[in-house]
């Protein structure tokens, strides 16, 4: 990240003690704010369209749910399980995913601005003409990942395992230790069609 002022804002709980949420039902246009949900079963859940806003998702399964579409700001997600959850066409703005599973997850079309995502396990996830700006991946494995056409400014990866992804090439400009350059400077190399001989 730039900046300190780059970095995600936290959600804005209740005055009180936050809120427990019940699990919202499956359909379109869910619009969820303020509060918790602690251990929600949303898997295949349909939740495209949806709004959710100053939220803290804790040990959530999400696994194949679709929120396609949907706006979410200020949230975030601890050790929630995403595996194959649609964020396709989705804006996500001020969010932190910390410990989550989210392989072969979606974020095609997707814009995130000042998004974190934390310890995530990231591969075969999808970000084809992404817009991200001012994220950060930290020590996320995104081997197999779908990069092609990603947008990016003040990108950060630190830790991260690039093995096997594609479009690596359009992360030109971001940041990385030179460590984590070398450690996937085959990955690079093919992005840039260089052949290794010995």
């Amino acid at each position: 990240m730039a900046t300190a002022s780059d970095g995600p804002l936290p959600p804005r709980p209740p005055d009180a003690a936050d809120a427990d949420l019940d699990a919202p039902p499956s359909s379109r246009g869910v619009s969820l704010a303020e509060g918790t949900l602690t251990g929600a079963e949303l898997a295949d859940h349909t939740l495209s369209e949806g709004r959710l806003t100053d939220l803290r998702l804790r040990r959530c399964s999400l696994a194949n749910a679709d929120v396609r579409r949907s706006e979410l700001r200020r949230v975030e997600l601890t050790g929630c399980r995403a595996t194959g959850c649609s964020f396709a066409e989705t804006t996500l703005a001020d969010a932190v995913f910390d410990d989550c599973r989210l392989d072969l997850s979606s974020f095609r079309f997707a814009t995130l601005e000042r998004v974190v995502f934390r310890d995530c396990r990231l591969e075969e996830a999808d970000f084809y003409e992404a817009t991200l700006r001012s994220v950060l991946f930290e020590r996320c494995p995104l081997s197999g990942a779908t990069l092609d056409g990603v947008t990016i400014e003040r990108v950060e990866l630190r830790g991260c395992d690039l093995e096997g992804s594609s479009g690596a090439a359009s992360l030109r400009g971001a940041r990385m230790p030179w460590a984590d350059v070398v450690a996937n400077s085959g990955t690079f190399a093919g992005a840039l069609g260089i052949v290794s001989i010995d």
